[in-house]
Order: structure tokens, then C-alpha cells, then sequence
């Protein structure tokens, strides 16, 4: 099969979809792979360092797009992508469609088949996909919501971990999920005190179980979001409902309720967000500020560390992507229900059940 990994043209994207070992093992593999000029080097992967490994270097996305029968990616086709995409192409990409019905239309138009990796599940019914960049992702909504706690960039003046004779500052997180467990160990290692709500009791179980003792689990209603809100310094929302749209667990009214200075981080933005007022930034353009709260939703967050990102992402997708060049996108989900999963639209129709109910298509 020929595989093309085009240049991310997001804003401030810097991840590559795979590394140069990963390359290596496609070519070793006896398939073809294009690579667009400089598409690694914000990562610290350069065009010799694929070549090296197997690859054809291509100076234009278009040329990549019209050469490969599988585009590998790390984020959805932005709008300068949509008419690139051929029929019958398979595009393996993060997608998140629930969240633009936009992008579903052109996907639905463009005739192609889209695998997306956040649906993509393991034998138990996880994300491995997803895993890594909302583990990254958890970490870095610390470390962001750290920073903009600063009062020069208008928070509250709160640092997290306290010093000797002051307290530390307090972190809501909203999921139990890997997002809200990556999270709380980053605001626990820096000595915050931190609440993880969630519907989920095995899930508040396990981390009652694995973090430090300053670090309390709740049942998530929305009493005790309200509760929270009142004295949190940061709060995280690390909400996912698989394929779906994220629910608004805090609304437009509950901002009043808050400190000024608080800071929102909303890692579920990709899915529309678990804030109502939730709109999605850019690593260039990262905050906004409604009722003196400071929002931080960027989109992408694991694009500001590409390095570590394209490591971990080429670690899970792999396997799929060489399945799927070996064996053809359709004997590799035939052989792989988990894979299968990830199948959102096939050639014009539909196929994922919470996008067909999102924006009511139907197959």
C-alpha cells in the first residue's frame, strides 16, 4: 500500500503522525510510504532521518494527498484539506466529529473512508488510541492551569503547591478518566489539593486507591459541581463520552458562582466541551475571559510538546496502520472488531452510531 503522512496545517500543530522507526517498519513491510517536506522537524524528525528509514520525500501536501492510497495523520482535515481527499482514500486520523458537523459533511462528500483513532477500542472496550495524547493531555492541563493562575495573565494569584504557612491551591477535576488521572497526579505532585468527581465508582475507587491522601474523590452531581466551584482555583474538565459530544457540566450561570481569577481548562474541547462556554483557541490565542474567569481550551493540547507526543502516538497506532496496508482497511476491521470501531464513515455513509444521532443522519 502507499501511505502518505502529510504536514500538519492546524494552527501551531507541530506533531507528526509516525517517526522515522515507524516509517522504517511500513518500508520493511514492502509498502511505499510519501512524506511531505519538513512534516517532522517541529518534532525533531528530519526528511534525512526518513529517508534513512525507507521513505520518498514530496515538497506539497497535494502531491501526497494525490500519491497515497492511506493518509496518516494526527489531526482532523482542516477546511484547505477537504478537496484533497479522493474517494475510496482511507484517511486514519484523530476526527472527533461529533464535534463539526462541518467536517462530517465534507468527510460524508469526499467519499472516503475515515478511521478515527479516538474510537478505535481494545478487547476491553478502552481507547488505546486515545490513551496517550489524554495522558499527555491530563498532565499538561496542570501544568497550563499552573501558569495562568499567574495574576499577570489575570488568575487568581494562586500557587498551587502553597509554601510553608500558606495554603495550596485547590483543583477541581471533572472525570475519573485517564485525562482526570494524569491530572490529578501532576496537581497532587505539586502538592494541591485536589477533588475528581465522577458517576463512575469503580473508577472513583481506583484512584481513591492509587493517589496520596490530599487527593479526595466525589460523586459527580450537579450539587456537588456546584459545591466545588465556589473555592476551586483550577478546574479541569476531563469529560468523555465515546464518539459523542461531551455533556455541559458547567454552565454559563455557574461561572458567576466562582472566584474571580479561576481558570478553566477544557480538555474536552475536541468533543465540544463539558463547559457551556466552552469555544475552541489555539496555542497562539489560548485564553479568553467570560465573568472574570479565565478560559483555556485549546484544542491540541499535546501539539505544544510534539516530540514526546509523536512518540507516544506512533507507540499505539503502528499496528493498526500496518494491519490496515497489510491486509486492506476491510479484512483488517473483519479480523479486528476493535478496529472496527474506529470506522465513522465509509464511503459517503455514517456507520458510528453517536455521530448518526449528533446530527441525525442516518446509513
Amino acid at each position: 500500500m502507499i501511505i502518505g503522512l502529510p504536514k500538519e496545517i492546524k494552527n501551531n500543530e507541530s506533531r507528526v503522525a509516525l517517526t522515522p522507526a515507524g516509517v522504517f517498519e511500513l518500508t520493511k513491510n514492502k509498502h511505499k510510504v510519501f512524506v511531505q517536506k519538513n512534516a517532522g522537524f517541529n518534532s525533531g524528525f528530519f526528511d534525512e532521518d526518513y529517508v534513512k528509514a525507507g521513505a520518498e520525500i514530496l515538497p506539497t501536501i497535494e502531491e501526497v494527498y494525490a500519491r497515497s492510497e492511506m493518509i496518516v495523520k494526527v489531526k482532523e482535515p482542516i477546511e484547505k484539506e477537504y478537496g484533497l481527499i479522493r474517494k475510496d482514500q482511507i484517511v486514519f486520523t484523530y476526527f472527533h466529529f461529533a464535534s463539526s458537523r462541518k467536517l462530517t459533511d465534507a468527510m460524508i462528500h469526499s467519499g472516503s473512508v475515515c478511521i478515527a483513532y479516538e474510537t478505535v477500542e481494545d478487547k476491553k472496550g478502552n481507547l488505546p488510541l486515545l490513551r496517550p495524547m489524554s495522558e499527555v493531555a491530563g498532565r499538561m492541563a496542570v501544568q497550563q492551569g499552573a501558569k495562568y493562575l499567574e495574576k499577570p495573565i489575570k488568575g487568581k494569584g494562586v500557587l498551587l503547591g502553597g509554601v510553608p504557612g500558606v495554603q495550596p491551591g485547590k483543583v477541581l477535576i471533572l472525570g475519573a478518566g485517564v485525562v482526570g488521572v494524569q491530572a490529578a497526579k501532576m496537581a497532587a505532585g505539586l502538592g494541591a489539593m485536589v477533588t475528581i468527581l465522577d458517576v463512575d465508582m469503580d473508577k472513583l475507587r481506583y484512584v481513591n486507591d492509587v493517589m496520596p491522601s490530599h487527593v479526595i474523590t466525589e460523586f459527580s452531581n450537579e450539587y456537588t459541581v456546584r459545591k466545588h466551584i465556589k473555592n476551586s482555583d483550577l478546574i479541569i474538565g476531563g469529560v468523555l463520552i465515546k464518539g459523542a459530544k461531551a455533556p455541559k457540566l458547567i454552565t454559563r450561570e455557574m461561572l458567576k458562582k466562582m472566584q474571580p481569577g479561576t481558570v478553566l481548562v477544557d480538555v474536552a474541547v475536541d468533543q465540544g466541551g463539558c463547559m457551556e462556554t466552552t469555544k475552541p483557541t489555539t496555542h497562539e490565542d489560548p485564553t479568553y475571559i467570560i465573568d472574570d474567569v479565565v478560559h483555556y481550551c485549546v484544542a491540541n493540547m499535546p501539539g505544544a510538546v510534539p516530540y514526546t507526543s509523536t512518540v507516544a502516538l506512533t507507540n499505539v497506532t503502528l499496528p493498526y496502520v500496518i494491519s490496515i496496508a497489510n491486509k486492506g482497511w476491510q479484512q483488517a476491521c473483519d479480523e479486528n472488531p476493535g478496529l472496527e470501531k474506529g470506522l465513522n464513515i465509509v464511503k459517503g455513509e455514517v456507520v458510528y452510531p453517536e455521530i448518526m444521532e449528533t446530527f441525525s443522519v442516518t446509513s
